[in-house]
This record gives structure tokens, sequence and C-alpha cells, in this order.
């Protein structure tokens, strides 16, 4: 059959709209990220504060704690070493004289009690309190006991009477010779106590130096055998009013005792320097000097010092003369390079620093240097460390091209650079000295 045919007049349908497809939203654009803001100088710096003080806080109560550990402990140990009732103990000896209050702080010799011989109690008596070794009022040290061998060396060794002691009066005993007075000061060397000659009444500071740290030995003209330190003592004592002075020494069974001599009213230089910060050029240029006098008679007479420091440098406060004192890092000069170094370590050449030997004058001319650089700046040029050495040294303008120009030659880091005893006493900035 045909297909049926639309009817006219009626309207066709229309078709269905189709369905607009949405729109897909947009993706949100993501925040950036606020910069953090920086912290400041303030901020950093009380943070780190308050981090230190946390720290120190923490530190305080452990040492606190280990501090009430230890009393305790010790407090134990002393009650279990304490004698029982009707058991008698053997006192220990001391070392220490005086009373107690001199030997809790080393005075300075010039405000020391030993000064005025009216006051300082003799040796051997109730009154000095504990002494060295030998120097009680025992049996130990009455004549002809005091040791081995006892003696004064020939020629500085001047009694009241101005002559030489002789052997036999040094194996008195000290004490009726001596009388002690305070603590000077101590360390590696020993102990060093202030004293006075009952003689004449004359200030002289007693050494004592146990026999366990004594590690170089020399031989006297006399074929006697002692430490190297009284054998160099007895070479340069005389001859020189720079270089202290060994009045006499004793053996001990367990020490040496040295008498020295010793200014009434002295310091050492770094006590000078403590009190005075530096020294004006021209008062640091005459004590120059002057050690320059005493490192020449030592070099002369065949000894090398090896510690030349201000600490071992005692200045006469009346007078203005210098003394060289504390031998007992000193050798034999010799030509060789020494493989073995004795003294400070920061007053150490770099050659020793970097090679581990060294020569004797180069070395002395490197800490005569520091000495001076020392005496006009107050303070050790090179604190911070070794690496520091090859810094550049400055000065402020105050101090003249001459006095620079010295410090730099002494300080230079070639060893041949270095000038000469001859060629310091020579230079310009060392001429027209006054000396005391």
């Amino acid at each position: 059959m045909p297909p049926a045919r639309p009817r006219e007049g009626l309207p066709r349908p229309r078709p269905r709209p189709r369905p607009r497809p949405r729109p897909r939203p947009r993706p949100r654009p993501r925040p950036r990220p606020r910069p953090r803001p920086r912290p400041s100088r303030r901020g950093v710096a009380s943070a780190r504060l308050w981090l230190y003080w946390r720290w120190r806080c923490w530190a305080g109560i452990s040492a606190w704690g280990c501090g009430g550990f230890a009393s305790l402990w010790l407090r134990l140990a002393r009650a279990r070493s304490r004698p029982r009732r009707g058991v008698q103990s053997r006192p220990r000896p001391r070392l220490l004289p005086g009373p107690a209050e001199d030997t809790r702080s080393a005075a300075p010799p010039a405000a020391s009690a030993a000064a005025s011989p009216a006051r300082a109690p003799p040796l051997g008596s109730a009154a000095a309190g504990p002494e060295p070794p030998g120097l009680g009022a025992g049996g130990d040290a009455r004549p002809g006991a005091l040791g081995e061998r006892s003696g004064a060396v020939s020629g500085p060794g001047l009694n009241a009477d101005g002559c030489v002691s002789p052997a036999g009066e040094a194996q008195e005993a000290l004490q009726e010779r001596y009388r002690l007075g305070s603590l000077l000061g101590s360390g590696g060397f020993g102990s060093v106590f202030s004293g006075t000659r009952l003689a004449d009444g004359a200030p002289v500071a007693i050494k004592c130096v146990p026999r366990d740290r004594i590690r170089h030995w020399g031989e006297l003209p006399n074929g006697a055998r002692a430490p190297l330190e009284i054998v160099l003592l007895a070479k340069v004592s005389s001859g020189c009013a720079g270089v202290i002075q060994l009045l006499e020494w004793v053996e001990l069974p367990n020490s040496f005792l040295l008498v020295l001599e010793r200014p009434e009213r002295c310091q050492d230089l770094s006590r000078v320097l403590a009190e005075r910060r530096f020294l004006p050029e021209d008062e640091a240029r005459g004590l120059f000097r002057q050690v320059l006098e005493a490192v020449r008679h030592c070099t002369s007479c065949g000894v090398l010092h090896r510690d030349i420091k201000p600490e071992n440098i005692l200045l006469d406060l009346a007078t203005g003369q210098l003394k060289l004192i504390d031998f007992g890092c000193g050798a034999f000069l010799q030509d060789t390079a020494y493989t073995q170094f004795a003294g400070t370590l920061s007053y150490s050449p770099p050659e020793w620093i970097h090679h581990q030997r060294y020569h004797g004058e180069a070395a002395t001319i490197w800490s005569l240097g520091l000495l001076l650089y020392h005496l006009v700046m107050g303070k050790h040029p090179f604190r911070r460390g070794q690496e520091i050495i090859w810094g550049r040294i400055l000065f402020p303008r105050r101090l003249s091209q001459e006095c620079q120009d010295i410090i730099k030659r002494c300080l230079s880091m070639q060893p041949l650079d270095r000038p000469s005893l001859q060629d310091l006493f020579r230079h310009p900035w060392l001429q027209g000295v006054h000396l005391p």
C-alpha cells in the first residue's frame, strides 16, 4: 500500500530541542602561599639568649648535683680514713709554711709579711706553722743531717760580711739562718716562699723543688751532681745585676732548696701590666734594654733561658732594676737545633710549631719580640691560636716607627730573617737609653 500522505492544513510536529551542554566550572586558582616573615635580629638574639640561659640553668643544676654527690663522697671518705680510738696515726707532713691566711693567696713580694724581720716568725718555730721538708724543728734539720750534699754556690753566695759562704757553713740548719715568710707562688716547678736572712735582715726567696719533678741534671765545677737549674744559676749568678743570684742550695732526701736573692719591693712584669694595662714607649725601652743585657750575659756564659716572659722578670719598684728569674726550663747553649721544647707554648717560635725543631738564638729573639709587644700593647699578639701567626700584626698610631720595626723584625716568620742580639743593640730605637 502506498504511504499515507500527511493531511494538509495540520501543523507539523516540531523537533524537540537538544539540551545544551552545561558549561564546565572553571577551576579556581589556588591561593599563593604567603611568604613567611623573616625573623628579626632581635628575635634571633632573644631566642639564642633563651637557649643560652636554659643551658646555663641546666649546667648549674648539674654542677650543684655533682657537687652534692662529691661532698657526700668526701665526707664518707674522711669518715673512713679517721683513726679509730686507741690507734695513734702518724701526722702527714705538710709542705706549705706560714699561717693559713698566707697559704691561700700568693701575695706579691712587695706586700708579703716577710719584708719586716720583726714580724716574720723564725724557721722551725711554732708560729711559722707547717714548713717545707727539711725546714722543721725536728731532728732531720740538725747540722750534718740535711742530706747527701749541701753547698753554697761559688761566686754569688754573699753573707752579711760580703764574703762568699764556704761549703761548710751551708751545712748548718736553715732555720738558724733564715726566717720563713708567706707563700709567693707554686706550680709545676715547685713552691717559692719569702724569707729573711737573720744575719743582716736581707729579704730572700726560698724555692723548694721536689726530687721527682727534676728531669735534667748537671755537674758543678767541684764535680758535685745537682739539678740543671742549680748548675745554670751557678754559671750566670755573678757578673750581671739583671740576673737573679743564687745564694746557696741544700739537697734534702726528697727535695732541693734554693735560696735566692729577692728585692724588698718587687713585682713581676705581668702584675705591673695587669695594673697599668701597658707601659709608655720610653719606659718600655729602658726595661727592654735591661732584658737584653741579661740575655747577652746568659749567652756569654753558655746558658739558654728558654722561658722569657713577663712572669719571669722581676721589677724592683724602688730602683727600676730588672731581674731575670726561673731557669727551670733552661739549657746549655748549643749551635745545633733543639728537638725538645721547654717553656711556655704561647711563646714558642713558629718553626717549633711546624717543624718541631728550633735554634736557641732565633727562638730567643722571637720571645723577646713577644715580650716587647706585650710591654707596649699590654697583650699577647697571638692569643687565638697558631693560625694567626701568619696574620699581619697591627700597631696603634702612638707607637713610633722604630718601635714597630724592631717588633716586626723580631717576629719574622723565617728564623734567618730575625736579627741577632748584636743587631738589636745597634738598633736606633735602643740608642741613648739610661740604665738604672
